[in-house]
């Protein structure tokens, strides 16, 4: 830790005016400041709040304004002395980084001392500033892009996914095959014991006497690969199947890395019967003809393709950039950003069907991961604002309008409502703003970086 004392006497109008600011240096983002006021100053902000309160008091035989400052001290006692020390804890604030020039981005804990009128006051300031630290290059960063152009193939996929939304399933009367979608009840059993006794609060994985399953579909079913052990059975058919569990599987971690046989009884079997590409199929896709459904097809493929590249080049600016310059990040910063991410993991792993005793147990994997994630953030936010102001990018009236309209729609919110909503929150439209200006700068790098085409895959 670094000590340095700066005395600020003499000040122009005030001959008696004393400051002396400490500045301690805990790391290269934290600094203690401890800055002393002259007990003259102290009194002088003390008699300010007095004739404050004295100018708005209403005492029973006053006129406004005229009540004696001994019986508005004695009225609002507790009133003054919590205004009198913010009012001197505020002042040792701005003094504080007057003196010593800081950029401070997170005040992390004020200790008063004792402030009382007529004595001098100390008041210790810990501060997380904005660490110094020298851009590197950031135009002309480089930058790969996969084709836009669309193949027959992927038109055709398209199309055929268009005719499956749109399919019919129509009681089939042979064994089962890939695609169809069969009625069945299932009851599992690991070591004889059964599984609903092992997760009685997820039934739907022990017993369940109805539900359907689409035939070696590409999406996993409830039962991880039930779906790709029913082909060829037909209805009335009985079958016990063996079904082995991920070794990670948050939606019944009991189940997780275990074998389980299940007794399956086939219902009814279901086949996908596409419509035919005539003209109330193209109608309800406002085409005319295939050739216009094939360009429709290929035009919306471009623009995702396009959208694609755009999200793969910001990331690759913003890591190539975060790997370019190192320095250390502001706790404070790193530490409210750790439980933003923390949020977002666990709501997506509720979504997922995470139980909250999985939650405890990885409790710890998961702030570790949450702090690794926040650090990188924090670090690319400091570059990416360093950018902007060297860069001069600011939020317009117009970037705070469309945020407001997408959030609306996002939210399914007036945007009024919001507008008002925020205006009324000074910490929720800085917040906003910031967002903004990361979002324009990394535009800006993406701007400005070399592109090359990426290969195609042997």
């Amino acid at each position: 830790m670094t000590r340095r004392s700066v005395t600020n006497s003499f000040k122009p109008n005030d001959p008696f005016y004393i400051v002396n600011v400490q500045l301690d240096t805990i790391s290269d983002t934290r600094k203690n400041l401890v800055v002393t006021l002259d007990k003259s100053e102290v009194e002088a902000e003390h008699q300010a709040v007095v004739a404050e309160f004295t100018k708005l008091a209403r005492l029973p035989g006053f006129r406004p304004g005229k009540a004696p400052a001994a019986m508005v001290i004695k009225r609002y006692a507790k009133d003054i002395t919590e205004e009198f020390k913010q009012k001197v804890m505020a002042k040792a604030y701005r003094e504080g980084l007057e003196q010593q020039k800081l950029d401070v981005l997170n005040i992390v804990k004020v200790e008063p001392g004792t402030i009382e009128p007529g004595i001098s006051a100390a008041i210790t300031l810990t501060v997380d500033v904005r660490p110094e630290f020298k851009l590197p290059a950031y135009t002309g960063l480089p930058t790969t892009v996969a084709s836009t152009e669309a193949s027959d193939e992927e038109v055709d996929k398209v199309i055929e996914g268009l005719r499956s939304e749109r399919a019919e399933f129509k009681v089939a009367e042979r064994a089962a095959q890939k695609g169809d979608y069969v009625k069945l009840s299932y009851e599992g059993a690991i070591d004889g014991k059964p599984v609903a006794d092992l997760v009685p609060d997820k039934q739907i994985y022990g017993k369940v006497p109805q539900t359907w399953e689409e035939v070696e579909g590409e999406n996993e079913g409830v039962i991880p690969g039930l779906g790709k052990q029913l082909a060829g059975l037909k209805t009335g058919d009985k079958k016990s199947v063996t079904i082995t569990f991920p070794a990670e599987f948050p939606a019944a971690p009991a189940l997780a890395g275990k074998s389980a046989a299940y007794a399956v009884e086939i219902q009814e079997i279901r086949e996908r019967v596409l419509p035919a590409m005539d003209e109330a199929f193209f109608k309800a896709n406002q085409v005319d003809n295939l050739d216009a459904l094939k360009s429709s097809v290929r035009s919306n493929l471009k623009l995702q393709k396009e959208y694609q590249n755009r999200g793969e080049q910001r990331r690759q600016v913003t890591e190539a950039l975060a790997a370019a310059v190192d320095f250390g990040v502001p706790e404070s910063l790193v530490e409210s950003e750790t439980q933003s991410v923390l949020r977002q993991f666990i709501e997506e792993n509720m979504r997922r069907g995470v139980t909250q005793e999985q939650f405890e147990k990885d409790k710890k994997e998961l702030f570790e991961s949450a702090k690794k994630a926040a650090t990188k953030r924090v670090k690319l936010q400091l570059i990416l604002a360093k950018i902007a102001e060297a860069e001069k990018i600011q939020v317009a009236e117009k970037d705070i309008d469309s945020f407001i309209y997408r959030e609306a729609m996002r939210s399914n919110q007036k945007p009024d409502k919001l507008a008002r909503d925020l205006a009324k929150n000074r910490d929720a439209l800085r917040s906003v703003q910031q967002s903004i200006i990361f979002d324009k700068a990394v535009d800006f790098l993406v701007s400005k970086a070399t592109v090359s085409d990426q290969k195609p895959q042997a």
